[in-house]
């Protein structure tokens, strides 16, 4: 079985060179083309010997990542991509113009088990992790693609990057490496919808990413009828971890709320949540729920969005209305796979990119393939859906 040779880092790659006869200067040569110049394949290599060129062919591979559609909103420029994996699967991404630079929303899975109410990614379930290699393809996909540097990246896509943790991390500290794209870490922010030990764990890398925590609820109850991993961590604990993980880093801590007319949206909610953060160091995203098909949320008008916002601000809290962006290019919520997945039967009908979760908010200055998620599934009720350990 061939290795992927994307997913080695600098100096794992120096050490992968001296095991089949190759010296140092080598995989410096190589992990450029791959990091930097982004090739797709090992004849595009061409400063090194046609006999290396057919040992690393034979030995290793880059696993593809390939575009299988692309389209540009007439409104803002965001870019909207598909992207079909070496096993058939699909996974969409974004690439969103401010003024700040070019930021990318990524997928870290193929579909996702966590079960929230109202993410539309979540309906078909687990089909399997993404790589770091696939992660990072993503990324230089969009930058060969549209010929526009990426500065920001965010990890808001389809699936729970802390339900893939090993490979979420390994990615990081390749995005971020020198010899390769060299993307400051302040510039990555990842969003978990509250998986407290990996939230414990990722704290103590002493990274200076940004942490979004999915809050959605201003009380426990309310957030575990919305989301299955309240029913595991408490509110409480993943308030104290998003506090560990400020101590730690010294990050400020985002937390994301999606707004459900009716069900999240009352005075009572908004007083709720001043009572959780007023003292903490952290920022508010407020986001309007976007209609699933599938579900009977109903998305608040603009003007109660508003209120609830300016109660916020009020008691002192750092908050701002998510911007939609992309709204005239197959719609919010992984349109563009779902249309795939009806119309060519691709693999796993497990939709979506959560493109909900971008935000109007100040700019952030923001291991091999181990299958199929680092816990064991347990399904519950109807098909797909799955609980936390």
């Amino acid at each position: 079985m061939k290795k992927d040779i994307r997913a080695y880092g600098y100096e794992e790659l120096q050490k992968e060179m001296a095991t089949i006869g190759e010296k140092a200067f080598r995989a410096k040569q190589i992990y450029e083309w791959l990091h930097v110049k982004l090739v797709d394949h090992f004849d595009e290599m061409t400063n090194l010997s046609k006999a290396l060129r057919e040992k690393l062919e034979e030995n290793y591979e880059i696993l593809p990542v390939v575009m299988l559609e692309r389209q540009i909103s007439q409104i803002d420029g965001t870019n909207k991509f598909l992207f079909r994996l070496y096993d058939g699967n699909v996974v969409e991404s974004v690439l969103m113009k401010y003024k700040h630079g070019n930021s990318v929303c990524i997928s870290s899975q193929v579909g996702c088990r966590m079960g929230c109410a109202f993410c539309a990614s979540t309906i078909g379930g687990l089909v399997r992790n993404l790589s770091p290699s696939e992660m990072l393809g993503q990324i230089y996909q969009i930058q060969k693609i549209s010929g526009e540097r990426v500065s920001n990246v965010v990890i808001m896509g389809t699936g729970e990057p802390m339900d893939n943790y090993d490979n979420f991390l390994k990615f990081i500290h390749l995005l971020t490496d020198e010899h390769g794209l060299n993307i400051s870490q302040r510039n990555v922010t990842v969003s978990t919808c509250g998986i407290v030990p990996k939230m414990k764990e990722l704290a103590k890398e002493h990274l200076q990413i940004t942490l979004a925590l999915s809050l959605h609820g201003s009380n426990q109850e309310k957030r575990r009828k919305l989301m299955p991993v309240a029913n595991k961590y408490d509110i409480t604990e993943v308030l104290a971890a998003c506090d560990e993980y400020f101590k730690e880093t010294g990050r400020r801590v985002s937390f994301e709320y999606s707004l459900v007319h009716g069900v999240n949206d009352t005075d009572e909610d908004a007083q709720e949540l001043i009572h959780l953060l007023k003292h903490k160091n952290c920022h508010i995203n407020l986001i309007p729920v976007n209609p699933v098909k599938e579900r009977d949320f109903v998305r608040p008008s603009r003007k109660s969005a508003l209120n609830f916002k300016n109660k916020l601000e009020k008691s002192g809290i750092n908050v701002t209305i998510r911007r939609e962006m992309g709204s005239d290019i197959d719609g919010a919520c992984g349109q563009l796979r779902k249309r795939y997945v009806e119309t060519n039967g691709s693999k796993g009908e497990h939709r979506s990119l959560r493109l909900a979760f971008i935000y109007e908010q100040e700019p952030h200055p923001g291991a091999a393939y181990r299958g199929a998620g680092a816990y064991p599934l347990s399904m519950a009720g109807d098909q797909g859906r799955a609980r936390l350990p």
